[in-house]
C-alpha cells in the first residue's frame, strides 16, 4: 500500500517546479533544438503565441528546469523588446530571426527589472532560458534555433 502513496507524492513534487502546473495550464508546449559550437541542444519550451501569453511570459515562476524555456513567437519581424517585471529568476534571452539564426543574446538578466532588453535588429523569436545556459552551451550569434513552425513560412 505504501508504494501507491509514493507515486502521487512524486508527481506532486515534480509539478511544484512549474508553480503547480500553472505554465502547463496557460501555455502549449513543444520541443526545439539550438545548435551551437558545443553541439545540438534540445529544450522543452512553453510557447507564448499571442499578446496575452507574451505579456505573461515567465512572470511569477520561481524555478525552471535547466532544459526548459519559453519561446516567444511573433508573426512578423520587428525590433523585439523584453523586460523582467514580476520575473523572479534570472534568464538568458536569445533573440532570433525568422529563419532561426541568432541575432544577439542577453545573459543573466536582472529579476524584476523594468529595463528594456532589445534585439539589435528585427527578429521573430525570443527564447528565454535559465540564466547561465547560453554561456554554458556557447549559444551566441553563430547559433541557430530549429523549431518546425519557424521553417514553414511563419514570417
Amino acid at each position: 500500500m505504501t508504494r501507491w502513496l509514493l507515486l502521487p507524492a512524486a508527481l506532486l513534487i515534480a509539478s511544484a517546479a512549474f508553480g503547480d502546473n500553472e505554465l502547463d495550464r496557460r501555455f502549449s508546449k513543444d520541443v526545439l533544438i539550438v545548435t551551437a559550437n558545443t553541439g545540438c541542444h534540445r529544450f522543452d519550451v512553453y510557447l507564448a503565441l499571442d499578446d496575452v501569453q507574451r505579456g505573461r511570459g515567465l512572470m511569477f515562476v520561481r524555478e525552471l528546469p535547466a532544459t526548459t524555456g519559453m519561446l516567444f513567437v511573433y508573426g512578423t519581424s520587428r525590433t523585439l523588446s523584453m523586460w523582467m517585471k514580476n520575473t523572479f529568476i534570472p534568464l538568458d534571452m536569445v533573440f532570433a530571426r525568422p529563419d532561426g539564426t541568432v541575432i544577439n543574446v542577453i545573459t543573466n538578466t536582472e529579476p524584476q527589472s523594468l529595463k528594456s532588453l532589445q534585439s539589435t535588429e528585427p527578429g521573430a523569436f525570443v527564447l528565454e532560458l535559465v540564466a547561465g545556459t547560453a554561456e554554458r552551451l556557447a549559444i551566441d550569434e553563430d547559433s541557430r534555433i530549429y523549431w518546425e513552425p519557424a521553417h514553414s513560412g511563419i514570417d
